[in-house]
């Protein structure tokens, strides 16, 4: 009896304790517990990117042969580019059938020095790649595939040939003269060229640009290639075919190269906003390249306007969007138009650069933005440039892109804050992101990307840590660590 006694004095007292509890729930402050990092908000990754011209000097070195000015001009370029947080460059290194490095298949380029084929004195591509890199900054080197030399008019000659050029492989129209495509020699040639780069030089990537087949609008008087289709064309319904097929060959062979020689450079194509274009005028079936994974980046030059009758910035996104399949997709924006005269009232305004990013950012398959071209960031006509500077405010993680050959990178361990610095435990010789969160309910930000393994940290709120492999794969986010 005393025992029962017992049990129920004990429930009594249980039950009178919870109804205090509960009647009093309003007025007790219950302390916020920190979601986990699987819960937190992360802001999009995206690669941001310059274009680089060197054809004919326009970007650079513009008419500048001397080499420590040369240098100066580009490191120039770097410390800007680095001050907007942009973590990309597709640099130019061969424009015209020429290189901006010592080549043994073609010529030095005549934008060096003013004189093709003269030797500069200095290794320029180890050189841009070295300041590229002492910055954190991506080096993708941009080569157009083709494209030989440009003139006027037929009273105007081409340059000679470099002595390892069959001039069997060239076909002279009258304003442009090309490799052609239809040979199956020159298909390796372009490979050879690029197993050469990224044998010698640490590139990030490779890029192409828009210039396959030339528009006949533009390269004047055309010549015939029936001989090439009589000789190649065996089992092609039609010569266009054919021509897609020879593009098709230069494009999945480079890629094989590359996957072959360094599988973790990455292989970009930036055709034109218009597929039809592409496709049937300069031979250039881009979504096939998307859908059988021989190109890891495409970048549609979206160079008009938001609302332009013909090419609309905001349906060409929403169409590549759809026709990617398994290319990462970036935009490329007409950074050049903006304050341009000539250009529609839009481009006189920053507010349509800001509106292009924000269509950009909420589109989930867009995972970067490169701009052409460099000079343009430079000039800063309409304060373009600053109003890039907001867009860009905080760094940015460039995406995983390609081929994974890095060791997978390890979760930081042991984040703490200790007054008034932030440190943790990573492993040697990888990049750290550090995020920041004032709200946890809100996204964070990039707070830093860093190789040091602690950083001083003001603002109150929630720090993360990451690790980053070469390849941009990143680690599983540490634990929280609270500044108050």
């Amino acid at each position: 009896m005393k025992k029962l006694f017992f049990y129920i004095t004990i429930l009594f007292f249980t039950f009178l304790f919870f109804y205090s509890c509960n009647k009093e729930t309003d007025e007790i402050e219950i302390p916020e517990t920190p979601p986990d990092e699987e819960s937190l908000l992360f802001p999009k990754k995206e690669m941001r990117g310059i274009w680089i011209v060197t054809a004919w000097g326009l970007d650079w070195p513009q008419g500048e042969y001397a080499t420590e000015a040369q240098k100066n001009q580009f490191i120039e370029y770097l410390d800007r580019f680095k001050e907007l947080n942009i973590n990309a460059v597709f640099v130019q290194i061969r424009p015209m059938g020429d290189a901006f490095y010592n080549s043994p298949y073609e010529p030095w380029s005549a934008s060096i020095t003013g004189e093709r084929g003269k030797n500069p004195g200095y290794d320029i591509l180890q050189f841009m790649i070295d300041e590229t890199h002492k910055r954190e900054i991506e080096f993708h080197a941009w080569m157009n595939p083709y494209r030989i030399a440009t003139r006027s008019n037929n009273s105007v000659s081409y340059p000679p040939l470099h002595p390892s050029i069959d001039p069997a492989w060239v076909v002279s129209h009258e304003k442009i003269q090309i490799y052609n495509p239809a040979i199956p020699e020159v298909r390796q040639r372009l490979c050879n060229i690029v197993e050469d780069v990224i044998t010698k030089y640490d590139v990030d990537g490779i890029h192409f640009d828009d210039y396959f087949y030339p528009d006949p609008s533009s390269a004047g008087q055309m010549v015939s290639d029936n001989a090439d289709y009589e000789k190649y064309g065996s089992g092609f319904s039609s010569i266009a075919d054919f021509r897609r097929a020879n593009v098709d060959k230069t494009v999945e062979g480079v890629y094989n190269v590359i996957v072959k020689t360094k599988p973790e450079v990455v292989f970009s194509i930036s055709p034109t906003a218009n597929n039809e274009y592409n496709l049937n005028t300069l031979y250039a079936d881009v979504t096939k390249w998307c859908k059988k994974s021989w190109i890891d980046v495409v970048m549609p030059q979206l160079y008009y306007e938001i609302g332009n009758a013909y090419n609309d910035f905001r349906s060409r996104l929403n169409w590549w969007a759809q026709y990617n399949y398994n290319a990462a997709l970036m935009i490329g924006h007409g950074y050049y138009r903006f304050g341009d005269p000539s250009a529609p009232s839009d481009f006189q305004s920053t507010a349509e650069l800001e509106n292009q990013f924000n269509l950009t950012r909420r589109n989930p398959k867009v995972v970067g933005n490169i701009l052409y071209s460099a000079k343009y960031i430079l000039l800063n006509r309409i304060g373009i440039t600053d109003k890039l500077s907001d867009i860009f405010e905080y760094s940015s993680v460039i995406p995983f892109l390609g081929r994974s050959v890095a060791p997978s990178p390890s979760k930081p361990e042991n984040v703490r804050i200790e007054n008034g610095i932030l440190k943790w435990s990573a492993p040697n010789q990888v990049r750290s992101v550090v995020y920041y969160f004032n709200d946890l309910k809100k996204e964070g930000r990039v707070y830093a990307i860093t190789k040091q393994n602690s950083i001083s940290v003001s603002s109150s709120g929630y720090y993360c840590v990451t690790t980053l492999n070469s390849d941009n794969m990143e680690s599983e986010p540490s634990e929280l660590a609270q500044k108050k």
